[in-house]
């Protein structure tokens, strides 16, 4: 037990962060500042929580988000008073959207000090709104029993709130009083004799905080076995467990005689082994209007969040079919509006255990196979063309990168192109890769700090970004001198935004490259430099597969490729129908 007695403030805190451990936090973000002093000592103190401290706030919250993705556990994060929270504010947005659970911990000035300009003050409370599944002050530190007591019970109260129903962002504001140091207080020593601290503490409950369900599908899948041209929307998803994930999705496939249509952002391209009937193409398979007619489901079965293709969303949206949505979450995850029909379970935890006999028999159709075979033709394609390819293409990279690295390597894929990339080239394979990303809210800020989180203290990890993306969090490098593993970022590095050359705006020449494209000029080597980052500039496609296989196991480096937007957009503008050119469904 880890208690500090020398004053008040101490006491509290350190009752605070005993109870945090207690429930299984074992990983606490610092920001340095005064007001958080008593916390700050209290985490930064206790034997079985790793405590990090970073500089900017920015780059701190989203470094916590990256961690915390990785474990979908709680991380806590500490700040000062002030606009230091606020600086917080697009992390916490971001985990709200994509369901990472966060416990901020905000000093503040106590009551007297608020609304009469004193120093360093702003009104905190409820400061990230709606964000937050939990949001509440904590009383100004007392040493009564009962106080004490209801301290302990509110921070159990928190932790069970950034879990469940599901996973999410608490905020607690932590108004204190001075002293703010751990100046000795003989009054509070007492205390250690007068209350029995193994007893106040017996009771905290560390084990599984999700709400356990089991779904059985009989009802639903009696009607949608009576839909034989269905489809299977594996979306953006990030699993605690990639291999039940995928073999849940395989099962209902499999029963169903559904093709899966796969985002590059779940798990299940990195899956493929004993998955037929996935479909990676299928952006490319609807640019063609003919075989988009032609292969019009009946019902569509998604899972998790929509992808990231704008020609499916088009697609499903003309045809207006039967939409059913698997995901645990009480949000509308159709941004279709569709005549959406909701199973609130998540996809881990549903009993695929069929007894077939008491299913209709599947009807014979040849739906399945068409899908499979378009697939087949337009992946054989792209391999033929990417395989001539000389030049340092970006669509290139994340085909390259799925046949290249190490098995199992987690690779974070940045907003803006590289998700979009992703989604068109990233290839079927085994090797079971993770995938991270941040599309909860879609931004490119704190895309290196998340990053680094996801790669702290992990396997061998991989960072794909745009110049631009990086450039938002180059603070994110001053995490550098406690980062523990390693992390390759593959940086493409087109002088400007690459997103908007695909966007009707580009024809504006009069202002495009100014306000929108935005290139900055930047020599990254000498960024690198200031930061002691390795930095390494790509001339060819042997050199990045060289490097990326086997992966360093400590360290940060960017390999670099300079690529050229207005090209690479022409080349995705000339060649994606181009691919999707096969005979249409017999």
């Amino acid at each position: 037990m880890q208690l500090d007695f020398r004053n008040i403030n101490t006491l509290w805190s350190s009752i605070i962060v005993e109870t945090l451990s207690r429930l299984g936090l074992t990983t606490a973000v610092i920001c340095p500042g005064s007001r958080s002093t008593p916390l700050t000592i209290a985490f930064a103190s206790h034997p079985n929580i790793e405590t990090i401290p970073i500089l900017d706030e920015r780059s701190a919250a989203f470094f916590a988000l990256g961690i915390a993705k990785r474990t979908h556990f709680p991380v806590a994060l500490i700040c000062t008073s002030g606009t230091a929270g606020a600086n917080f504010y697009p992390a916490v947005i971001e985990a709200r959207e994509s369901q990472v659970p966060l416990l901020i911990f905000t000093a503040d000035r106590p009551p007297e000090l608020r609304n009469c300009h004193a120093g360093q003050t702003i009104d905190q409370v409820k400061l990230y709104g709606n964000y937050c599944n939990w949001y509440t002050e904590l009383s100004l530190p007392s040493v009564e029993m009962g106080m004490l007591s209801y301290l302990r019970q509110i921070i159990i109260s928190g932790w069970d709130h950034a879990l469940i129903p599901y996973q999410g962002v608490v905020h607690l504001n932590c108004p204190f009083r001075e002293p703010l140091y751990p100046i000795f207080d003989s009054n509070i020593e007492t205390l250690f004799s007068e209350i029995n601290f193994d007893h106040f503490f017996s009771n905290i409950y560390s084990g599984n905080k999700k709400c356990l369900s089991r779904y059985y599908l009989y009802d639903y899948l009696n009607q949608w076995l009576s839909k034989p041209k269905g489809i299977i929307i594996a979306g953006v998803f990030n699993s605690y467990n990639p291999y039940l994930y995928c073999n849940q999705i395989f099962s209902l496939s499999t029963i169903l005689d559904y093709p899966v249509l796969a985002e590059a952002l779940s798990p299940f391209r990195n899956y493929a082994q004993g998955f037929p009937n996935l479909i990676n193409t299928y952006d490319i398979i609807l640019r063609n209007s003919k075989l988009a007619n032609e292969l019009v489901p009946d019902l569509v079965i998604q899972i998790g969040e929509f992808p990231t293709s704008k020609q499916l969303r088009a697609w499903l949206d003309n045809s207006q079919v039967e939409h059913f949505i698997i995901d645990h979450r009480p949000d509308s995850l159709d941004p279709l509006h569709s005549n959406t029909h909701y199973i609130r379970a998540d996809i881990h935890d549903l009993d695929m255990e069929f007894d077939e006999t008491c299913l209709p028999k599947k009807k014979k159709l040849f739906y399945l196979k068409e899908w499979k075979k378009i697939n087949r033709v337009i992946n054989q394609r792209i391999k033929h063309d990417f395989n001539k390819t000389k030049e340092l293409l970006e669509a290139k990279v994340h085909f390259t990168l799925s046949k290249t690295l190490p098995p199992k390597t987690p690779i974070f894929i940045a907003n803006s192109m590289p998700v979009r990339y992703a989604e068109f080239f990233w290839m079927p394979n085994k090797s079971q890769f993770i995938p991270y990303f941040n599309r909860g809210a879609n931004g490119i800020e704190g895309t290196l700090s998340t990053a680094l989180g996801m790669a702290y203290k992990a396997r061998s990890s991989v960072l794909v970004t745009g110049d631009l993306a990086l450039l938002h969090d180059t603070n994110g490098w001053l995490i550098r001198q406690h980062f523990q593993g390693h992390l390759t970022i593959i940086l493409i590095n087109n002088n400007g935004g690459g997103i908007f050359e695909m966007l009707p705006i580009s024809k504006e020449e009069s202002f495009f490259e100014y306000y929108f494209a935005t290139p900055q000029n930047i020599n990254f080597s000498q960024i690198c430099s200031t930061y002691n980052i390795e930095h390494i500039l790509i001339k060819s496609w042997t050199q990045l597969k060289r490097l990326l296989n086997p992966l360093p196991s400590t360290g940060i480096r960017v390999l670099e490729l300079q690529t050229d937007r207005k090209r690479d957009a022409l080349w995705l503008q000339n060649n994606m129908n181009k691919l999707s050119i096969v005979d249409a469904v017999e």
